[in-house]
């Protein structure tokens, strides 16, 4: 790669950046303006447009690196039931540390699901059915293993990943004894799903 196109690359990624650096409880993408986001990133705000055709492409490389992020906490995660096992337990201590680490990716995705932007609405439920369907094949292949089958896990997965997402929003911004307890909730909530579907599956 030549010097300019790593110099590209670093500024494209500065861009991103900055863009998630101004997010918080209280401020969404969308309130944000390019020449805030050009500034924290140390460029002039002309130069934008050599790495984004505007603020909408922007917004939406940062959806599908938040996906991309999901995707990763899954990998993670199989590999940790793989040594450590409870599927639950390990899964949800994984997505807790991905919301520690990856705050403004996730309120991100949290913000835009219901936006007033049908792009990024569209681009944020086709990462979130990604990661529904990658649940949905982990928990058939639980299911043909050691655990009893399920009734529908296709949405057994649906179910999980609407739990987790409601419980991440109120997770985000919670000090650490309330989201301790939030934490062991959502464990508690999932297994009842799971449960649940594990009974409809033998009746």
């Amino acid at each position: 790669m030549s010097v300019r196109a790593e110099q590209k690359l670093k500024t494209r990624r500065a861009l991103m950046d900055a863009s998630l650096r101004q997010l918080s409880a209280d401020r969404g993408f969308g309130s944000l303006s390019l020449r805030e986001i050009a500034r924290e990133a140390g460029i002039a705000p002309t130069s934008f447009y050599r790495h984004f055709t505007d603020l909408d492409e922007l917004g939406l490389a940062l959806v599908d690196e938040a996906g991309v992020a999901l995707r990763q906490l899954m990998r993670q995660a199989r590999k940790r039931i793989e040594r450590e096992g409870g599927a639950i337990n390990t899964s949800v201590e994984t997505f807790m540390e991905y919301l520690t680490d990856n705050a403004n990716l996730f309120r991100l995705l949290l913000r835009e699901r219901t936006g007033v932007s049908r792009i990024f609405r569209t681009a944020v439920q086709a990462e979130i059915d990604h990661f529904v369907t990658e649940l949905a094949e982990d928990l058939e292949k639980l299911a043909t293993g050691k655990q009893r089958p399920l009734s529908d896990p296709h949405l057994v997965a649906e179910s999980m990943v609407v739990l987790v997402f409601h419980l991440g929003a109120e997770a985000l911004d919670a000090p650490a004894k309330q989201r301790a307890n939030l934490k062991e909730k959502l464990k508690i909530q999932l297994r009842m799903v799971l449960v649940g579907a594990q009974t409809m599956a033998e009746t």
